[in-house]
């Protein structure tokens, strides 16, 4: 009995180890099973959707992408070198403007080669972590908000109030301009315009519209955008070669 009593319990599988139900699978994703992985691939896919919360939490219907929960996984694919190169897809409202710069500015300093690719809607602080990468893509189909910096809530109406603001809107201005090919004077009058938002002043730039504007690199999908990222992992892996080389004669 004592045998029979080990060996069915050496046959019991942790639950944790235990692989999800396929009824937990249809009810969570829809589906019976799931594509994976390469154990070996180079490549990390970092989503930011939804809203991008900041300092403060969002209401818990909004779906957010939080800073703090981004910031660490670049500081991990920077220090990974397993990892060759990041994809980010983007499809975001916009939200937070510091948090969005925070992202945008890790983005761009990271040393292995990025490649963005708006699908949906990359709207508001979402322009700025669009053009931080290498290179960036646009679904055909996918929208760009541009508009002014604003200010929610409980705003103390004093001149120092709207100095700030324009300080802030000047620090977006500068990265997007930086990382981009548009210039500063059309990225400005596509920000002020007016007449292409009801009741509001900013622009509506969709697939190539991005792309003739400067403000994107090229319009294309997933398939692009993963080819273009091999493109510049190859690229940057033959400059290292030529570099050791170097070091060694």
């Amino acid at each position: 009995m004592d045998k029979e009593k080990v060996r069915s319990e050496g046959q019991e599988q942790p639950k944790e180890d235990q692989p999800p139900s396929l009824i937990e699978k249809i009810q969570q994703l829809g589906q019976t099973n799931v594509p994976q992985m390469a154990q070996d691939s180079k490549i990390h896919c970092l989503t930011i959707i939804g809203q991008v919360e900041g300092h403060l939490a969002l209401p818990p219907q909004n779906k957010t992408t939080k800073y703090e929960h981004i910031i660490p996984q670049l500081v991990a694919i920077e220090q990974n070198p397993k990892i060759e190169g990041l994809l980010v897809i983007l499809n975001t409202v916009g939200g937070d403007v510091e948090a969005g710069l925070a992202i945008s500015e890790m983005l761009a300093s990271l040393s292995k080669p990025t490649v963005s690719i708006v699908l949906g809607g990359g709207h508001s602080i979402g322009v700025p972590i669009a053009v931080s990468c290498d290179y960036s893509f646009i679904a055909e189909t996918a929208t760009m908000t541009i508009h002014p910096i604003r200010l929610t809530g409980l705003v103390i109406s004093v001149p120092q109030t709207f100095e700030y603001l324009d300080k802030m809107q000047d620090r977006v201005i500068r990265f997007v301009t930086k990382h981009s090919a548009i210039s500063e004077e059309d990225f400005k009058d596509l920000m002020f315009a007016k007449g292409n938002l009801t009741r509001d002043i900013g622009t509506n730039v969709i697939g190539m519209d991005a792309v003739n504007s400067g403000l994107i690199d090229a319009v294309g999908g997933i398939g692009e955008a993963m080819s273009k990222l091999n493109e510049l992992i190859e690229l940057k892996n033959k400059q290292n070669g030529q570099e050791n080389e170097g070091l060694v004669q």
